[in-house]
């Protein structure tokens, strides 16, 4: 029994990009840098969570973002405004990052600076809730976020994105009073498909739930500077 031409393609093109992710994933590890990657659908708000959290992080790490978009620079400016080295990834057709992509997005970030004076690389993946979930970059790990004008139903409509994510960060909830949404059973939604994520409640507006956000952010720096000496010996 033999696959079609397009399941076959698809194999090939995952194992390549999974095998390039494991190389961005060794560079990191070499420059002892922890990466997370941020993804959600258009519009959730990953580029003003940024805009609101790199003040604050960067008060206490020393940070970089890659930016990943379809056509435009316009999310790099905006975060190249707050004073963080960033490096913007024009994906042309492609609805996603991949390891590919990231691998020279890391040439260019190393030619701006030296990667290994920085404690924490922000991904900021294209806005899709299907593709960046299926294409690992190398990133230690998935930040997904949902925004609640997207209603309950996302992460039962796209289980692979929120099964896969470290944490999920609902966005945008000072619009809770405008809608008819209810965040207990987004949460439920959430968990139900992934009962070991960490869910946190955010505004980039009124900062609601940024401190356990960044906290969370310290606490997986943390995490990994006391599992690094294994990884490395492994």
């Amino acid at each position: 029994m033999h696959m079609p031409l397009e399941d076959t393609l698809g194999l090939n093109l995952l194992a390549a990009n999974t095998h390039q992710a494991e190389h961005n994933n060794q560079q990191l590890e070499r420059w002892d840098l922890l990466c997370l990657n941020l993804m959600s659908s258009p519009g959730a708000g990953k580029t003003a969570l940024l805009e609101r959290s790199l003040p604050s992080l960067a008060s206490d790490l020393r940070v970089a973002v890659l930016e990943g978009d379809m056509t435009t620079q316009l999310d790099a400016d905006r975060l190249e405004a707050v004073g963080i080295p960033v490096v913007p990834i024009t994906t042309g057709r492609a609805c996603h990052l991949d390891a590919a992509m990231v691998s020279g997005g890391l040439r260019l970030l190393q030619q701006r600076l030296d990667p290994a004076e920085l404690n924490l690389l922000l991904v900021e993946n294209v806005g899709n809730l299907v593709c960046p979930a299926e294409f690992d970059v190398g990133e230690h790990l998935k930040v997904a976020l949902l925004s609640v004008t997207e209603g309950d139903d996302k992460p039962l409509k796209y289980p692979l994105m929120f099964r896969n994510a470290d944490v999920v960060l609902i966005t945008k909830v000072d619009l809770l009073p405008h809608l008819p949404v209810d965040l207990a059973a987004i949460r439920h939604n959430i968990l139900s498909i992934n009962p070991n994520a960490t869910v946190i409640e955010v505004s980039a507006i009124t900062g609601e739930g940024l401190d356990a956000w960044h906290r969370w952010v310290l606490q997986a720096l943390a995490n990994r500077s006391t599992t690094a000496p294994a990884l490395a010996a492994a």
